[in-house]
C-alpha cells in the first residue's frame, strides 16, 4: 500500500511517501517543507516527491496527517490538501495527534508536553486525554510522572518544577506515516467531510493568536 503522510503543525513541515505492509512501513522519500510557505509548496511538493519517486496521485492508496495541535494556518493548508485529495481519490484518511507521536518515541507511560505559548502548555494524560494547561496546572498534572517534549523551554521548566524529564527530536511525517498505517489497520479512519484540525484551543484563542 503507498501511503502519502505530511506534517504541517510546526515553523517547518515534510511530507513523505511510505510502502506500508504487515507492521511496517518502508519509506520511499521524504520531502521537507519551509515554514511559512506551505500554502505555496505543499501541493507542488506532493506533485515532485509523486514524479520522483515515478507514481502518480492515482497510485496512493491513503493518506495520513498531523490533526494538531499546532500552528492554526499550517494544519488548516496541510488538512486541506489531504482532504481534497482523499475526496478526489476516494481513498481513507487517519490522522495522527502529534502529542501522539511524540509519546510513540518513548513508549513506557508518561505525559507529553509541548509548548503553546502564551505562558501554556499542550499535554497528553497517560490515557491519551490532550489538554491546554497553563504552566501552573501543568507541573502539578506532571507531579510523579515522567515528561516527555521536544521542546526545550518546557523541559527546563519540567526540571525547574522538580520533574523527571525526557527530551525526544520532534516527529517528522516518517513517524506520523507509521502511526497512521496502524490506525488505518485496525480501521481508525474517517471521511473526508470529517476531516477537521484538533487545534486543543478555543476559536476566538486561535483566531488571536493568528
Amino acid at each position: 500500500m503507498l501511503l502519502l503522510a505530511i506534517d504541517t503543525s510546526g515553523k517547518d513541515g515534510s511530507i513523505v511517501l511510505a510502502d506500508c505492509h504487515g507492521n511496517d512501513c518502508q519509506i520511499i522519500g521524504l520531502a521537507p517543507l519551509d515554514g511559512g510557505a506551505f500554502s505555496a509548496q505543499l501541493v507542488p511538493q506532493i506533485a515532485a516527491l509523486l514524479t520522483k519517486h515515478a507514481f502518480t496521485k492515482n497510485d496512493v492508496d491513503a493518506f495520513a496527517a498531523t490533526s494538531g495541535p499546532g500552528s492554526f494556518t499550517g494544519l488548516r493548508v496541510g488538512l486541506a490538501a489531504i482532504k481534497a485529495l482523499a475526496e478526489v481519490l476516494a481513498k481513507p484518511i487517519a490522522t495522527v495527534s502529534l502529542l501522539e507521536a511524540i509519546a510513540a518515541a518513548k513508549p513506557e507511560p508518561n505525559i507529553v508536553a509541548m509548548d503553546a505559548g502564551r505562558k501554556e502548555i499542550y499535554v497528553r494524560q497517560r490515557d491519551g486525554s490532550e489538554s491546554l494547561l497553563t504552566q501552573e496546572e501543568f507541573l502539578v498534572a506532571a507531579r510523579n510522572e515522567l515528561v516527555v517534549t521536544g521542546d526545550r523551554s518546557i523541559a527546563d521548566l519540567a526540571r525547574a518544577g522538580g520533574l523527571q524529564v525526557e527530551e525526544v527530536a520532534r516527529p517528522r511525517s516518517d513517524a506520523i506515516a507509521r502511526l497512521g498505517w496502524k490506525k488505518i489497520q485496525s480501521g481508525q479512519t474517517i471521511s473526508p467531510e470529517a476531516l477537521d484540525a484538533n487545534y486543543l484551543r478555543r476559536s476566538d484563542q486561535i483566531f488571536a493568536k493568528n
